[in-house]
């Protein structure tokens, strides 16, 4: 190895930000660049199983909703298995399984539209009960956060669930998992993540 290389340094990091929104999702910037925006459509028109709602806040240390946050999500179909070669399974055609939305820049509201996931099979050979993967980016956060959504209706699933089981307070628990309403008939799921605080949302290191 050159000696040189023995004096490079960490290239510096920053936040992501201010021009998040443009880069990663143009159209719900208002800004028309992409000839197709990616990460709109999670489940497509064909995917089997429940369709739901889920919406929500980022709310920071001082229990004010942060207004320029992106989300991604990832998740399963009904039937448990995500669209990807090692997913465990076949999955509907047009089923992506990956989705990726910002907050309203007024309200700070996050939300989508998708199906119930079903239960996974862990890397363990243990099964995980239904849940979303997310991922958090903002200003002001260095790195994303990477946190689970997990349903209120699922009550048995979630006691044996393996990741939500490495979580030893039940208060911190319960930051993992949504509030059930239904509108019109639909089921919606309220899942408000917490950056700081008393009810800080779990965050793993992944």
């Amino acid at each position: 190895m050159p000696q040189e290389l023995n004096y490079l340094r960490e290239t510096a990091s920053q936040t992501a930000g201010p021009y998040v929104h443009i880069g990663l999702a143009p159209g719900a910037a208002g800004f028309d660049i992409y000839r197709e925006e990616l990460g709109w459509d999670i489940a497509g028109p064909n995917a089997g199983g429940q369709r739901i709602r889920v919406e929500g806040l980022v709310i920071d240390g001082m229990g004010s909703p942060v207004k320029d946050v992106l989300l991604e999500v990832w998740q399963a179909n009904s039937e448990g298995n995500y669209a990807h070669p090692e997913g465990g399974g076949e999955v509907e055609e047009g089923f992506r399984g990956w989705g990726r939305v910002i907050t309203d820049f007024e309200t700070g509201e996050w939300g989508f539209d998708t199906v119930k996931p079903g239960p996974v099979m862990g890397r363990n050979g243990r099964m995980m009960a239904p849940h979303l993967n997310l991922w958090i980016v903002a200003r002001g956060i260095n790195i994303g956060l990477n946190t689970r959504m997990y349903f209120p209706d699922e009550e048995d699933a979630n006691a044996k669930d393996p990741v939500i089981n490495l979580v030893e307070w039940e208060k911190r628990r319960a930051t993992l998992i949504a509030r059930r309403d239904d509108r019109d008939g639909k089921p919606v799921y309220r899942f408000d993540i917490r950056l700081q605080g008393d009810d800080e949302t779990v965050f793993f290191d992944i």
